[in-house]
């Protein structure tokens, strides 16, 4: 009685080893993560901790610096990296482009991180004062979004400005010597531009758009390793609750990362939400109005589903 006892004991152990190695499901010998200099993937970068833990799992995390997320996304598409993090426009730009992705997570929604400002004495006092104005702005990009927004939401349309395209550095540049009546630009570009010269702000996106950041993976990545992608969300949600509650040592992190000072970083912490939360419809439908807005004006080319890239763990 007790042999057999004893050998019903060691076959429910094997099964249950076998049934937790099951579930555990396959595990990639390399992970290859796309980064920004100043987005939450390079705390982590810089952080360390999802390092060691697949360090432990025999797993080799391969970071891939890239300038922005369009061409992130890129390197999504054809396969050089498997995990990205970036704002709500260029996602839908690489669906466009019949990118195979998939949607894992979102951040807390963060209006407050991007905004219209003007020079400090400028006669430009609110949004419908942009009628006829020169704009700046990263065309296709999340404070696109915001502008369009914005715009109709004073009476105006996109026609109603003249839009002037260039990437935060040279539009900071254009905005130093008056080359442009406004920018739209987002953290820690704005905090920056508050900081040392002393833009206003006319409209943040409060009200108007949710703006949040997505956590990315190619789906091939994401379906042939669910329990990998699983593991990255959470490690990103540990760090979130992290980095919420040490802002000043997350901002020296950010500091190192993209050499802007520790006290920029600071003002930019203290109003952008970390966080790692799993896709909703309703989070797919603001991404949607996004995705609609951007085809009515001309922006995207073709109309987009987002939906077609939910992950299957969230159906």
């Amino acid at each position: 009685m007790k042999k057999a006892l004893l050998s019903g004991l060691i076959a429910s152990m094997v099964l249950g080893i076998s049934l937790s190695a099951a579930a555990a499901g396959p595990a990639p010998k390399t992970i290859n993560i796309g980064y920004q200099k100043a987005n939450i993937f390079a705390l982590l970068k810089y952080r360390g901790t999802l390092d060691e833990q697949f360090k432990k799992q025999g797993i080799a995390v391969r970071w891939v610096e890239f300038p922005a997320g369009p061409q992130m996304l890129e390197g999504l598409n054809v396969g050089s990296i498997d995990l990205a993090a970036t704002g709500d426009a260029p996602p839908t730009f690489a669906q466009a482009a019949q990118a195979d992705l998939v949607y894992l997570a979102h951040s807390p929604a963060n209006p407050k991180t991007e905004a219209i400002v003007v020079p400090e004495n400028s006669a430009i006092k609110s949004v419908a004062d942009l009628k006829g104005k020169r704009v700046a702005l990263n065309k296709g990009s999340d404070v696109n979004y915001l502008l369009v927004s914005a715009l109709e939401d004073a009476g105006l349309s996109y026609k109603d400005i003249t839009p002037v395209y260039l990437p935060p550095a040279d539009a900071r540049a254009a905005f130093q010597r008056g080359a442009v009546d406004a920018w739209v630009i987002w953290d820690p570009y704005y905090a920056e531009v508050e900081t040392n010269a002393h833009a206003r702000l006319i409209k943040n996106a409060e009200g108007l758009v949710p703006h949040y950041t997505f956590y990315l993976a190619s789906r091939k990545f994401a379906e042939t390793y669910p329990q990998t992608a699983k593991q990255v969300v959470d490690e990103l949600g540990t760090l979130s609750t992290w980095a919420n509650a040490h802002q000043e040592e997350a901002a020296k992190i950010l500091s190192t990362s993209t050499g802007l000072p520790q006290l920029i970083w600071q003002r930019a912490l203290a109003r952008m939400p970390y966080g790692a939360e799993r896709m909703t419809p309703e989070v797919f439908k603001q991404q949607q109005a996004l995705a609609d807005k951007f085809t009515q004006i001309g922006l995207l080319p073709v109309k987009v589903d987002v939906s077609s890239a939910t992950w299957s763990l969230d159906k």
